[in-house]
């Protein structure tokens, strides 16, 4: 595959390279004294060399030779003594909309962390703004040094049927960016069931993308490992990051899938799995790691991959290996290993040094040869954006929200029955996974309606069609796991992005709702009529223009509020925005009702 993101082509310089190789000619630059991490033959290499020119490694000075001969007048040499160098860190799987930053300064907060690549599934955007959203994003990331590889979102809408998004993506227009440079392959597959009934769309998105010789990456959620898994890997779809537990990662790398290993904000999958996987004693070359999506906090305060890394290492993977699943690995399944993941000859040079193999700390960060970060910053700056006027316009309920509006009215048979409660189908969620449980919750009734019920930490949960204005639907739902008081509201709420609102009263429900509306999307707390912390996301409703460490900080403010609210779990608000994601089970609310996420087909809220 050709790696539209390296400086310059191999085939372009590799006449140069064979002549600074052998010190016919100098290199650009030459670091030296480093101990070079080999992830090709899993070794320390001490007291290396490496010669970089025309932005690629053109000799390493390994097992006893330097890189002297490589020196000229006007090549830079950089003393790397007591460093590491590794190869540049690419996350395999990334929504970089998830961070509440655009791509300019996702860059900008990733790089110095020595991330070099990464693989983007821009689906939030494109179920809001299709296509024309997504070539908004890469204009902009376009703006800075990180390898921001593009694989076009599979799912637009994530479930055909079952809810209303702000625009959709067909095979048509999969097959059209196929022939975009920054192109790499197709974005996760959520749509299992199409797949296994070979319902034209889906398996036609996939074909497109074969055709184009490229990646088509995966989301399989359900716990089967035999006739499906094997079925929807035989379609061609070859990764996936959305592994349950170590028997579903062991059966999809017996059938040759490359398993994403998770460790984002709120998905703490990492720990589940690969504990048990290292004691398998399995070959992990098929392994990748990945963060899928990451809240800005996290980002500024705990880093990106190479948190994930300090993370493996933790629980007992040894650090080259951990390494591999952060480089080599993921250039060899992108097609890309001739150009990317490890040091050596002919390679970009996308480079880390590290301070240790235990922290990770980047002290400086090279892509293609040029030095682009360095001690934690950025030596790189970008404008802001001018985001065009229709990813900036993007709330169009069609209707005024009021207290009203969140009534849910109880069966006729139970209304004027004043101790009376009724059995409804609720939404339970557990800390860190974004599995849910369909379960049935006894829920009050007062004055004929439904209610929430602090006291058993019953909430109210509604999805508003934020898309089509007055055509829109909204539905109601129960939820249980979240233990606030008070009311919650976001527009990141997957993958529809519609407005998402919980609460335990009717009245802070609505001024949750009623303040994202006016700010034009984002998340909000509200508690005993008043606002307690807002971050506003007025691009799509699902990033801001403001540079990262000042949504960190706004998101941390939200945090905190969710904790004054009576919350414990970790980044509550990623999993309250999978709260209508209607591809992972087992049970979601959308715009349209619950779907069970198992059979795929519409429950009732009343379980009577």
């Amino acid at each position: 595959m050709r790696n539209a993101f390296c400086k310059k082509p191999l085939w372009e310089v590799n006449d140069r390279l064979v002549r600074v190789a052998q010190g016919k000619e100098p290199a650009d630059t030459v670091i030296r004294h480093a101990t070079l991490v080999s992830v090709t033959t899993h070794e320390l290499l001490e007291d290396a060399d490496i010669a970089i020119a025309s932005g690629r490694i053109a000799y390493l000075g390994i097992a006893g030779h330097t890189a002297k001969h490589c020196i000229g007048e006007k090549t830079v040499v950089i003393d790397a003594s007591g460093l590491y160098a590794t190869p540049g860190l690419i996350d395999s799987h990334i929504h970089i909309e998830s961070a509440m930053i655009g791509p300019s300064e996702y860059a900008r907060a990733v790089v110095p962390h020595g991330t070099t690549a990464i693989l983007a599934d821009p689906h939030e955007v494109a179920n809001v703004r299709g296509l024309e959203g997504v070539t908004s994003m890469w204009e902009d990331a376009a703006r800075t040094p990180l390898k921001t590889m593009l694989t076009t979102p599979s799912c637009v809408p994530a479930v055909l049927g079952v809810e209303d998004t702000g625009s959709s993506i067909d095979a048509a227009q999969v097959e059209k960016t196929m022939s975009w440079p920054e192109t790499y392959g197709l974005g996760e597959m959520m749509n299992f069931p199409g797949i296994l009934n070979n319902e034209p769309n889906a398996t036609n998105e996939v074909r497109e993308t074969l055709k184009a010789d490229r990646r088509v990456t995966g989301h399989y959620s359900v716990v089967e490992s035999d006739r499906g898994l094997a079925a929807y890997i035989a379609a061609g779809i070859s990764s996936c990051h959305e592994s349950i537990g170590i028997d579903d990662v062991v059966a999809k790398l017996r059938m040759g899938m490359w398993v994403q290993l998770r460790y984002g904000s709120a998905w703490h999958n990492l720990p589940v799995y690969l504990p048990p996987l290292l004691e398998t004693g399995i070959d992990l070359r098929h392994c990748l790691l990945c963060s899928d999506d990451n809240h800005p906090n996290t980002l500024v305060s705990d880093g990106h991959m190479d948190r994930i890394l300090r993370e493996a290492v933790r629980l007992g993977c040894h650090p080259i290996t951990a390494l591999q699943m952060a480089t080599i690995n993921c250039a060899e399944y992108l097609g890309i290993g001739e150009d990317m993941g490890s040091i050596t000859p002919g390679k970009c040079a996308d480079l880390v040094l590290m301070r240790d193999l235990t922290n990770f700390e980047a002290v400086q960060v090279y892509i293609d040869g040029v030095l682009v970060a360095q001690n934690g910053k950025p030596c790189f700056e970008v404008e802001p954006f001018a985001w065009p006027d229709y990813m900036t316009n993007t709330m169009n309920l069609g209707c005024e929200i009021s207290a009203d509006t969140f009534r849910i009215p109880a069966p006729a048979n139970k209304r004027a029955d004043a101790s009376a409660t009724c059995k409804v189908r609720t939404i339970t969620v557990d800390p860190g996974q974004t599995i849910t449980r369909n379960t049935i919750c006894e829920a009050p009734i007062v004055d004929g309606s439904l209610c929430a019920d602090h006291a058993s930490d019953l909430l109210k949960l509604c999805v508003f069609d934020r898309h089509h204005g007055a055509e829109g639907t909204h539905a109601f739902g129960f939820v249980h796991g979240f233990g606030i008081h008070g009311a919650l509201a976001q527009t990141v709420a997957h993958d529809a992005h519609n407005l998402l609102v919980m609460g335990d009263n009717d009245e802070d429900m609505a001024l949750a709702a009623r303040t994202l509306v006016e700010c034009g999307g984002g998340e909000v707390a509200v508690a005993d009529g008043k606002v307690l912390a807002l971050v506003e996301l007025p691009i799509c409703g699902l990033m801001s223009t403001l540079p990262a460490e000042q949504v960190a900080a706004q998101v941390q403010k939200v945090e905190q509020a969710w904790v004054q609210m009576g919350n414990t779990m970790p980044s509550p608000f990623m999993t309250m925005g999978v709260m209508s994601l209607a591809c992972v089970p087992e049970l979601r609310l959308t715009n349209r009702g619950y779907v069970n996420c198992v059979t795929f087909t519409m429950e009732d809220l009343i379980a009577e």
